[in-house]
């Protein structure tokens, strides 16, 4: 007979629940903000025509933040299943509900978003990836590459997961099969990796990238299966704080001294894993503040806008005023991420809020 593991409120101060019965995990909102930071960070030292100097940061750490989308993969999956998972399992929501809140979760702001990108671009390129962008279904093109809102790309994988979700919920109907489909979900990136996407079989991986949802598929899946664990995680890293803190960093170091040896799956997974697991029972001052609480609840339209205030920023002609790299890096990020969160802040708490057809 198994002994089902009870959990005092207490001793797991980083949980609550909001106004709708809902898990929040605090922490969470922590790792959100720092990944957004960490990817503007990213697309600025990757469009930036004077590059800084050459260093570890600069040539691996930095880049490496790319992959904090799949944090966010991981964490959508957590935190979509926190809402409903056991709804959807108890019938307890149509699909009128669940799929109109999330075209209002995402749609009000990115669709400002494509409007102003198209209205810079005005062309019938851009008309025709901005319809498809509205739909929120771009998703299912295959190697689609739409320049308008470029790093859209992520929310369009986003959505084909909030589509299948039902049936996600189903894949994860019990911990058995949660791991028989995170398996299956591995061969079937691998297999699209290095077969389907190859131009030479198992050695050119070339067309099979982030922006499908199978090669995403493993992170939905290991969030989903963290969810199935969390009573457990939680009240474990709780306990046991220094120890959850220095295993992640242990984890993190060694994945990133194996990184030329590591597929990007492999990598990617072990360290945002291990630190998805870690926020489930930390309360440390690091992730949970007042800066990173509310930065976590924009991380989602700061990454929208990111790359349009980086072209704002460009007008600015910095290169002109700072003959330092390094110092002009430093600024134009600033001055980027500033730009980027006061952007999201006015448009999500004033405009969508004073627009009620767009809420």
């Amino acid at each position: 007979m198994k002994t089902m593991l009870t959990i005092a409120p207490s001793s797991m101060p980083s949980c609550s629940s909001n106004n709708n019965g809902r898990e929040h995990y605090g922490a969470l909102d922590g790792m959100r903000a720092y990944a957004i930071i960490g990817i503007v960070m990213m697309h600025v030292l990757s469009d930036i025509a004077i590059k800084p100097s050459e260093n570890y940061l600069t040539t691996t750490v930095i880049p490496f933040f790319t992959n904090f989308v799949f944090l966010f993969m991981m964490i959508s999956a957590f935190g979509l299943s926190c809402g409903y998972y056991d709804r959807i399992k108890a019938c307890h929501i149509t699909p009128h509900a669940f799929y109109l809140k999330r075209y209002k979760r995402v749609l009000p702001f990115f669709a400002i978003m494509v409007i102003i990108d198209m209205t810079w671009k005005h062309n019938l390129g851009a008309l025709l990836e901005g319809f498809a962008d509205l739909t929120l279904c771009f998703g299912l093109y295959p190697n689609v590459k739409i320049g308008v809102i470029g790093v859209g790309w992520f929310l369009g994988v986003i959505f084909v997961f909030y589509m299948l979700y039902p049936f996600f919920v189903f894949l994860i109907d019990n911990r058995r099969r949660a791991w028989g489909t995170l398996a299956v979900s591995v061969l079937l990136a691998l297999i699209g990796i290095y077969y389907f996407g190859s131009k030479q079989y198992f050695q050119q991986p070339t067309d099979f990238e982030r922006d499908n949802i199978l090669y995403c598929a493993p992170y939905f899946v290991v969030g989903g299966i963290v969810y199935l664990y969390r009573r457990q995680l939680a009240a474990w890293v709780s306990a046991h704080k220094l120890l959850a803190l220095a295993g992640a960093w242990a984890i993190t170091v060694a994945t990133f001294m194996c990184l030329d040896r590591l597929v990007e799956l492999a990598s990617c997974t072990i360290i945002f894993a291990t630190w998805l697991i870690y926020g489930l029972g930390s309360n440390d001052v690091v992730l949970n503040n007042r800066a990173t609480r509310y930065l976590g609840k924009i991380s989602m339209e700061v990454y929208l806008c990111h790359m349009m205030l980086f072209r704002v920023t460009g007008l600015m002609h910095l290169e002109k005023l700072i003959a330092n790299p390094n110092l002009l890096y430093i600024l134009t990020l600033l001055a980027t991420l500033i730009g980027a969160v006061a952007f999201a802040h006015v448009v999500k708490f004033y405009v969508i809020n004073k627009i009620k057809w767009l809420q």
